[in-house]
């Protein structure tokens, strides 16, 4: 039985994730900020609840030792919470503060979690770790005429999916027996950055989730420090 957990899980891509692989057969740990929203998301799907903010170093320890004592073990996480913060117009926030905390969310959030996650992981026969990023992230397709990234401004929430790509890049240097790898999951219908799944151009979170639950699947010689999406690896 492989033990999968995923952060951010009670809603959109994460929650849609967590239901491909429940349906794989995988033990899935939701972990979501909200507790009620999270335990109802967990009931519906079959998973696990764990309380999990990956802004909090003691909620992210407390999380994993609920993992480790419950005797599970884990074989795959997921790093799929995130957020955009907007200002005025829908457009990003630019002040510190803001800036602050969606690098907290995007960037240390994989860390606490990863470093958190790694003794576990390195238990089992087929550790993997999937980093839930964004073309925006890409120097390639943000400069690629071809691509939707090339044409949309995202200075703060696509740097922190660049520096997600080269945590995607370093990890899987100093942990070669592990596969991770970072994923472009696709424009996306979700609620990131305040707005409403319904009236976002994004295609539904069910169908991006493909992508994610399959590099969740990879075995002991899949890839490993890649990007990955729909079509295949992505330039960085």
């Amino acid at each position: 039985m492989t033990t999968t957990l995923i952060t951010g899980a009670n809603k959109g891509l994460g929650k849609e994730t967590a239901r491909a692989l429940v349906a794989e057969g995988h033990t899935v740990w939701l972990g979501a900020r909200d507790a009620e929203r999270g335990r109802a998301a967990a009931e519906e799907l079959g998973a696990r609840f764990v309380q999990l903010d990956v802004t909090d170093d003691a909620s992210v320890a407390a999380a994993l030792e609920t993992i480790r004592d419950a005797g599970t073990g884990l074989d795959v996480l997921v790093n799929n919470a995130g957020i955009a913060k907007r200002g005025e117009g829908m457009s990003e926030a630019m002040d510190g503060p803001s800036v602050l905390v969606v690098f907290d969310t995007n960037v240390v959030g994989i860390v606490r979690v990863t470093e958190a996650a790694l003794p576990l992981l390195e238990a089992s026969t087929n550790p993997v770790i999937v980093n839930v990023s964004s073309a925006l992230g890409s120097f390639w397709a943000t400069h690629e005429a071809t691509r939707p990234a090339a044409h949309f401004v995202s200075v703060i929430y696509g740097s922190s999916k660049a520096a997600v790509s080269m945590l995607t890049v370093q990890y899987a240097k100093a942990h070669p027996r592990l596969r991770i790898n970072a994923v472009e999951p696709g424009i996306t219908a979700t609620e990131l950055g305040g707005g409403s799944p319904d009236a976002h151009p994004g295609r539904p979170a069910a169908e991006s989730a493909r992508i994610v639950a399959r590099m969740a699947m990879v075995g002991p010689d899949g890839p490993s420090g890649t990007f990955q999406e729909d079509d295949g690896e992505l330039g960085w």
